[in-house]
């Protein structure tokens, strides 16, 4: 049986915190930012966004050896 692959588009998406929850980076900061108020730039810079968790199940299946 071959051995599960790890979804390489998931592994550079999302990192799992030491409790097991999914973090996220925000939407909307890679381009066209000359159109988002100062204000919103800021508030979309940080550490991540947790991820809801009915989502978690499939996002650690998808990221294989990476998730523990």
């Amino acid at each position: 049986m071959n051995k599960m692959k790890t979804h390489k588009g998931t592994k550079k998406r999302f990192r799992l915190t030491a409790t097991g929850k999914v973090k996220h980076r925000s939407a909307g900061k890679s381009h066209r930012n000359v159109r988002m108020s100062a204000k919103r730039t800021r508030q979309l810079r940080g550490g991540g966004t947790l991820l809801d968790t009915c989502m978690v199940k499939s996002i650690v299946k998808s990221l294989g050896k990476y998730s523990y």
